[in-house]
């Protein structure tokens, strides 16, 4: 009788787990399908885009522990563009952000963000995941950079430092592709060129002849370098609602120095709460001994309102 009133016990209970197990590899099922449904488009052109917008504020109003009033927004776009016939795909990407910051007690307004970036990719399928591929990238900024600092009166001084195109990169080369999915690829370019374009104002100063200005040598406006070009992406959900994109890409100049790689990270993390708000977290790292003898880093937080097209 015992026995019998436990099996009866167990059997609901069993039942309810080979239910979830079940609901949950039919779940997993349906997104490995999704995926490989993706990854299978038809020929012909297919478009994706978005645009966000974070801001972040800060009021205070006889608040003893002090602060100081201030509002920063942010204005983002990404968009993607492909095209595939047969065994030939030609992925495209752009993404641009633009950042301002004021602050109540500042002269200036302050960029939080400032990018432009361009990335080309022709592909024709070699064998199972590999692909022969041509890489163009293209990277520069929207407006004027500056160093802030105070003259001896204490009071805000700028100094112009960046431009657009100053600097300017692009970057081209043959290699190869390996590509899993949309959310995981790899391309190696062992003879990737890259040109550094900068206005020769900035390099054009007198009394230094040994001066340079982003890897551009004095009174010149251009830097070519051939080397090796190695470029990753992969992205992944950390839980419900919550995805995270890696960018990575690593540049080796033959022509001098070829121990000092070029180092650009990012990460995106996005935790959609709805389908127009979003919490958003971007940190980019640099490492670029041209431009800066250590690593460059950005973090931008910020709610943001969301428009996909």
């Amino acid at each position: 009788m015992k026995k019998f009133i436990l099996l009866a016990f167990l059997l609901p209970l069993s039942s309810l787990f080979y239910a979830q197990s079940s609901e949950k590899d039919l779940i997993k099922k349906t997104e490995d399908a999704a995926k490989v449904l993706e990854d299978t488009i038809k020929d012909g052109w297919k478009s994706k885009g978005k645009v966000t917008f974070l801001f972040n504020q800060a009021n205070f109003n006889n608040w003893i522990a002090g602060g100081e009033n201030s509002f920063s927004g942010n204005l983002g776009a990404d968009y993607k563009l492909d095209y595939k016939k047969k065994d030939y795909t030609w992925e495209n990407r752009i993404i641009a952000s633009y950042g301002l910051l004021q602050t109540q007690n500042s002269s200036f307004e302050k960029k939080t963000d400032d990018q432009l970036e361009i990335n080309s990719l022709l592909a024709k399928k070699a064998k199972g995941y590999w692909y022969y591929s041509f890489l163009v990238n293209f990277r520069t900024q929207f407006t004027k950079g500056y160093f802030y600092s105070q003259d001896a009166n204490g009071a805000e001084v700028r100094e112009e430092n960046t431009n657009f195109m100053s600097p300017g990169y692009l970057l081209f080369g043959p290699g190869m592709f390996w590509k899993k999915n949309e959310d995981f690829k790899i391309n190696l370019a062992p003879l990737t060129s890259r040109l550094t374009f900068v206005d020769n104002a900035y390099t054009s100063v007198p009394g230094y002849v040994d001066y340079s200005y982003f890897g551009v040598a004095a009174n010149k406006s251009m830097l070519y370098q051939l080397g090796f070009n190695a470029s990753a992406y992969y992205k992944f959900k950390i839980m419900e609602n919550v995805t995270a994109e890696n960018l990575l890409n690593l540049y080796s100049n033959y022509l001098k120095d070829p121990q000092n790689i070029d180092i650009n990270y990012t990460i995106n993390i996005v935790m959609k709460i709805n389908k127009i708000l979003s919490a958003n977290f971007n940190f980019q790292a640099i490492y670029d001994d041209d431009a800066f003898a250590g690593f460059q880093t950005k973090e931008v937080f910020g709610v943001g309102v969301n428009y996909d097209f």
